[in-house]
C-alpha cells in the first residue's frame, strides 16, 4: 500500500501556492506509506538552462564537488536544499549525466529537464516534507508519493518519483508482475536503471514510448497491454500529468476538479484541505481509462 498525489493548477495566479497545498496532500497520505516519500515540482521559469536534481551522499566532499562542477559546466548556478542539489546549467544532458555517473558514485541523479525538480528521501513523509521545505515551492503542477516498501529495499533508489527521461516522472501504487522481463528488454534497447524497483521499469517503458513521439494518452494505453499487475499511475511531463488505473482497478484513486485545479490522490482525505474542494466535481477514475490534463 502506497499513497500517490497530484495537483495541477489551471490558473497561473495560483502557482505560488503549489507547495503549500501539495505538502498537505503528502502529509495526509503518510498513513499509506511510512517508509519514504518524494515529490516532483514543475516550474517552467527556466527556458535556456537545464535543471539537474541530485541527492548528495554524506560521504561526498561537497566543496570539492562544487569546484569541479563549476569548471566543467557552463552558465552554472547551484541551489542546495538539505541533502539535495539543483544544478542550473546550459550544458546539455548528453554531457552532464555521463560526467556525474563517471566521477561521483555517491551522487544520485534523481531527475533532469528544464522544468522538473525532484526531491525524495527515506523516512516519515511528514518529516521529509519539512526537510525539503515543500511549502515554499511554486509551480504549475506537482506529483508526490508516500511509500510502504514491498518488493524492494527502503532506500532513496527505491523511493518515488522515478524519472527516466527529460522532464518526466512517475509515481505508482501497486505492483507489477512482469517487470524483470520488461527491464531486460528495455536495457537491450539502451534504457538505464538505478534500482530493482518495478516502478522504475514502468517509468522506463513510458519514457521509451514518449521518445518515439507517442502521446502520453497512447503511451499509457499501451501500458494496459504490456504491463502485468495492479497499478494506479500518475505520470508527469512539463505540460501536465495523467492518471491511469489498470483494468481490475483494485488500487484506489479519486479526482477533484474545478475551474482552478485538478487534484488526484489515493484517498479523498489527501485533498480535504484544498480550497472549495466540496464544490468540485469529485469522481473515481474508471478502470483502464487514461485521464490527462495540460497542453
Amino acid at each position: 500500500m502506497c499513497g500517490i498525489v497530484g495537483l495541477y493548477f489551471k490558473k497561473k495566479k495560483l502557482h505560488n501556492q503549489l507547495g503549500f497545498y501539495l505538502s498537505g496532500m503528502l502529509d495526509n497520505m503518510s498513513s499509506r506509506g511510512p517508509d519514504s516519500a518524494g515529490f516532483a515540482i514543475y516550474n517552467n521559469k527556466e527556458e535556456k538552462r537545464y535543471k539537474y536534481s541530485l541527492c548528495i551522499n554524506e560521504k561526498t566532499n561537497f566543496k570539492k564537488f562544487k569546484q569541479e562542477i563549476s569548471k566543467n559546466f557552463k552558465n552554472l548556478d547551484i541551489k542546495t536544499i538539505s541533502d539535495h542539489v539543483i544544478l542550473y546549467t546550459s550544458t546539455k544532458p548528453q554531457k552532464v549525466i555521463p560526467f556525474i555517473q563517471k566521477n561521483y558514485e555517491d551522487v544520485l541523479l534523481v531527475g533532469y529537464g528544464k522544468s522538473i525538480e525532484i526531491f525524495k528521501q527515506v523516512g516519515n513523509p511528514k518529516d521529509i516534507v519539512k526537510k525539503f521545505n515543500l511549502q515554499q515551492f511554486s509551480g504549475s503542477h506537482g506529483i508526490g508519493h508516500t511509500r510502504m516498501a514491498t518488493e524492494s529495499a527502503i532506500t532513496i533508489n527505491g523511493s518515488h518519483p522515478y524519472s527516466t527521461g527529460e522532464d518526466e516522472c512517475l509515481v505508482h501504487n501497486g505492483s507489477l508482475s512482469n517487470h524483470n522481463n520488461l527491464r531486460r528488454e528495455l536495457i537491450k534497447k539502451g534504457q538505464e536503471f538505478n534500482s530493482l524497483n518495478d516502478t522504475e521499469v514502468a517509468a522506463g517503458y513510458i519514457s521509451s514510448k514518449l521518445s518515439k513521439k507517442k502521446s502520453m494518452k497512447n503511451t499509457l494505453e499501451d501500458c494496459l497491454v504490456n504491463l502485468d499487475g495492479f497499478y494506479t499511475f500518475i505520470a508527469g511531463t512539463h505540460n501536465g500529468f495523467a492518471i491511469l488505473r489498470d483494468e481490475i482497478a483494485c488500487k484506489p484513486a479519486v479526482i477533484a476538479e474545478n475551474d482552478d485545479y485538478v487534484a488526484v490522490a489515493s484517498e479523498f482525505q489527501a485533498m480535504a484541505h484544498l480550497p472549495n474542494v466540496n464544490k468540485a466535481k469529485i469522481y473515481e477514475p474508471e478502470p483502464g481509462v487514461v485521464y490527462t490534463w495540460g497542453k
